[in-house]
């Protein structure tokens, strides 16, 4: 029996032993894991090294848009811990989608979750091997060369962890977590103190950025001034949303953990609701506490148009001479905890593709290890992931994996939706309980979320660098969305000829 069948209990709340019959994972998360998983998958190198470009495009609003999408993102993930609270057996919140939407749009969001987490994995352990280089680079040590061998070494790190035992994962997971969260709070600490005394600072050169940043003053009156909604006009502001909504990635990660949670249906409702303060804190605080330091109009790109990282911004402002190096190994330490969990991910999907397939072959990769863990599939999914250095060295073939993975992201707003699709099913069907996890009003928020991921998708067509992604999504839709659907008409059909004979 699959185990993304029906609980034979209906409508009832089942325990989550009767659930378990068929779930061969080991519960080795406990409650401190989970929370820090659920912060980690909130917190990415976007903040750290992105923000700059945010706060550039919209000035201090882009505080009222990270909160805007950090709602509707609650809201999806009050959705996802309805349905895994429903039932904590599942390995992933995907399962929903094919019980409640069928199994042709199942295919499709299993089969597209699990190619975009390979190749958000791609782009991580490049992204790994490149602060890495500029880590050391800040010491006056050049590691270019080795960039292969860097990448090599953080994969199978990363591998042998997820291998040893959940456990080994989620502490690996707390320690990534808690070195982001500390320079964060260290940042925001260093703002206040600096807001507090008045604090002037000369122009310095700023590791990272083109031209020398003047000088200044820390103060509030940094974000007040001339403070606008939309001061590089409204198709800046639109466009912002997407940024931040990419930055949000990934946020859903905790919806693969329920499976090897002890306790799940104490520990995730805590997990879930607690993310909406960490969005207030560890975003709005950061970007209020460098926007109070740093002027807006201080952003400015790059001849190449990257952007220098805030949080380097601050503390060199500070006097703190050795900002880089302590921002970029924080930068590394999420990046490694990014990859970590996309193979963490990757293994439990490409599990569950494997043991609902009817390959005899392909659910060989289906089996769990004596450590209780998804070996083959996690092994599979890194030896893909392997391949980046590969095709960065092949200048045909990378043009079109950049194109493909940019594709990537505009494909996760499908699988979003149709979660938010299957959740309504949820709702109207007998499996309902309304004493679980219920996501309030849900007729008016679950509708408010699919409005804004269609809205996400339709900004996608705005700028030059999206378009290409957003055509090449409509496209994997089309294409194997299409697929998927008639392959299952096909089945359906054939299966009621085989019972009328």
């Amino acid at each position: 029996m699959s185990n993304s069948q029906h609980d034979p209990q209906g409508g009832t709340l089942s325990s989550v032993e009767s659930l378990d019959e068929h779930n061969q994972m080991a519960r080795g998360l406990n409650n401190r894991h989970v929370q820090f998983i659920a912060i980690g998958g909130t917190i990415g190198t976007g903040l750290f090294l992105g923000s700059g470009k945010s706060i550039a495009l919209t000035g201090p609003s882009i505080v009222f848009v990270y909160i805007a999408v950090g709602v509707i993102m609650f809201l999806l993930m009050r959705a996802i811990g309805e349905l895994m609270y429903r039932d904590p057996s599942q390995h992933t919140f995907i399962n929903f989608i094919r019980r409640y939407l069928g199994n042709g749009w199942g295919k499709f969001a299993g089969w597209s979750y699990w190619i975009v987490l390979v190749l958000i994995g791609m782009s991580e352990i490049t992204a790994v091997s490149t602060y890495f280089i500029t880590f050391f680079d800040t010491f006056g040590m050049d590691l270019s060369h080795w960039k292969w061998l860097i990448e090599l070494c953080f994969l199978a790190a990363l591998v042998t962890i997820n291998l040893i035992a959940v456990k080994a994962f989620g502490e690996a997971e707390f320690w990534f977590s808690m070195i982001k969260i500390t320079l964060i709070c260290a940042m925001i600490a260093t703002a206040v103190v600096m807001v507090v005394i008045g604090y002037h600072y000369d122009a310095v050169q700023i590791t990272g950025q083109d031209a020398a940043s003047p000088a200044g003053h820390a103060g509030i009156d940094n974000i007040t001034n001339n403070f606008s909604i939309a001061p590089n006009g409204w198709l800046a502001f639109l466009m912002s949303f997407q940024m931040v909504f990419y930055a949000y990635e990934m946020i859903e990660f905790v919806g693969v953990t329920v499976s090897e949670t002890q306790n799940p249906r104490k520990v995730l409702p805590k997990a879930v609701n607690e993310i909406i303060v960490r969005v207030l804190i560890f975003y709005v605080g950061a970007l209020l506490a460098i926007m109070a330091i740093v002027p807006w109009t201080t952003f400015k790109p790059n001849a190449d148009g990257s952007f220098a990282s805030p949080f380097i911004m601050v503390f060199q402002y500070a006097g703190l001479k050795w900002a880089a190096a302590l921002v970029f190994f924080v930068v590394i330490t999420a990046a490694s905890s990014a990859l970590n969990s996309l193979l963490y991910s990757a293994g439990r999907h490409l599990y569950q593709l494997a043991i609902e397939s009817e390959s005899p072959t392909f659910q060989k990769i289906g089996v769990v290890s004596n450590r209780q863990v998804p070996a083959r599939a996690i092994l599979v999914s890194a030896a893909l992931i392997l391949l980046s250095p590969v095709i960065n060295a092949l200048p045909g073939v990378s043009g079109a994996f950049v194109l493909f993975a940019s594709a990537s992201s505009a494909v996760i707003i499908f699988i979003y939706t149709l979660t938010m699709i299957a959740h309504r099913r949820y709702r109207r069907s007998a499996d309902f309980i309304p004493d679980g996890f219920v996501m309030p009003a849900w007729r008016v928020t679950n509708t408010i979320a699919i409005v804004f991921f269609v809205f996400v998708y339709c900004t996608l067509f705005l700028a030059d660098d999206t378009r290409g992604s957003a055509i090449a999504g409509l496209i994997w839709l089309a294409v194997f969305g299409g697929y998927c659907l008639l392959h299952e008409r096909f089945e359906s059909r054939d299966l009621k000829e085989a019972l009328g004979r």
